[in-house]
């Protein structure tokens, strides 16, 4: 039975262990900037706008890694694209850099490593085990996404202007299908390490 209140391994841990060296920490970290870094340029067509992968990946790390490494993970590809690196979808087309970081999905990248955090954290609670409760955490990581990236966008563009039309309901429909994806696939790998 599962105990929400106790600390429960992550997928990462249930599958390798526990133990790791700072050097294994930073080598999963950089597999994980990888990682967004191609979910981000894959686009999937898509209704009504074309989808990425890009917060699946930043909900499946914080659940995987758990929420300091999910999170770090994170932090470590936003400064890729601070540098200037072009692993955010769009770059270098949109810009490069801290300018394209303070442009209009800068909240969204905030929000990236504030769900990363917060999905790893219920992980962590064995919130990954069931459907329900895999769900449950990966909402609470969409809006951790959309809380951020609406309140900036709002704050960049104007509240007069249809902010949700543009940064989230076109976006819905693509996030009900990851989210699916994550609350299907997530327990079922947990539960299929756990009988091994």
């Amino acid at each position: 039975m599962t105990t929400f209140s106790s600390t429960q391994p992550t997928l990462l841990n249930a599958a390798f262990g526990s133990k790791r060296s700072a050097f294994q920490s930073v080598l999963l970290a950089v597999a994980g900037t990888a990682l967004l870094w191609a979910s981000a340029k894959v686009q999937i067509p898509f209704y009504p706008v074309p989808m990425t992968m890009q917060t699946f990946v930043v909900l499946f790390l914080g659940f995987a890694l758990g929420s300091r490494l999910g999170a770090a993970t994170v932090l470590l590809y936003l400064a890729e694209g601070a540098l200037g690196l072009p692993v955010f979808a769009g770059t270098p087309e949109k810009g490069l850099g801290l300018a394209y970081m303070a442009g209009p999905t800068g909240g969204f990248l905030a929000g990236f490593v504030v769900a990363a955090f917060v999905t790893g954290w219920f992980a962590e609670r064995g919130f990954d085990q069931r459907v329900f409760t895999t769900a449950v955490a990966a909402l609470a990581g969409f809006a951790a996404i959309y809380g951020l990236g609406i309140s900036w966008l709002g704050a960049l563009i104007g509240w007069d202007k249809p902010v949700l039309a543009f940064g989230l309901y076109p976006f819905l429909p693509a996030e009900a299908l990851k989210l699916a994806l994550l609350s299907a696939v997530l327990p079922l790998a947990r539960n299929s390490l756990s009988k091994r």
